[in-house]
């Protein structure tokens, strides 16, 4: 677990270190790539606003209910440490990270991760599972992130199993 950990860590800090974005100095193709990335994702993105039980909230971020837990669970905040199981996802179906291949959830601090994350966790409650289809304003941005493209949607499939909140006490589904 503490591999993981470090592992979605390091991902999130290459976030920093990552290449120029489109307009920052990038090479004519990549800046012509990243848009094609942003136009298939603004057309993937439309188009699952249409899909059955797609909700999309003022941000652009767009999630759907895949299970509920019990409505008694707290919802985390950003401050909050949340223990997830969880798959990401580019528009291709390709995977570029997934706890369940190690069979071990993760625990992060909600706040240290991608926008799209701390919006679309703050949602739920321990022991509900969403699918979260992230606009790359709310993931990356127009920065490549290891095996993630600048510009990209991201789509993540999460289930909730506990929160820690500050100041200690666990609240599990």
């Amino acid at each position: 677990m503490l591999r993981r950990t470090i592992v979605f860590a390091a991902l999130l800090a290459l976030a920093a270190c990552n290449k120029p974005a489109a307009g920052d100095g990038a090479d004519p193709a990549a800046s012509a790539a990243v848009a094609k990335t942003h136009a298939e994702g603004e057309a993937f993105l439309k188009k699952n606003a249409m899909e059955p039980g797609v909700m999309t909230t003022p941000s652009g971020l767009q999630y759907k209910i895949l299970r509920q837990g019990p409505t008694t669970g707290i919802h985390p905040k950003p401050v909050d440490e949340v223990k997830v199981h969880y798959e990401g996802t580019l528009l291709d179906g390709t995977v570029f990270d997934s706890s369940y291949r190690n069979g071990q959830p993760v625990i992060f601090t909600l706040g240290s991760l991608i926008p799209g994350w701390i919006e679309g966790i703050q949602l739920m409650r321990p022991g509900d599972e969403y699918m979260l289809y992230v606009p790359s304003a709310a993931a990356y941005g127009d920065n490549e992130s290891g095996p993630i493209p600048a510009g990209s949607t991201l789509v993540f499939r999460i289930e909730l199993l506990g929160v820690l909140p500050k100041g200690g006490g666990v609240g599990m589904g």
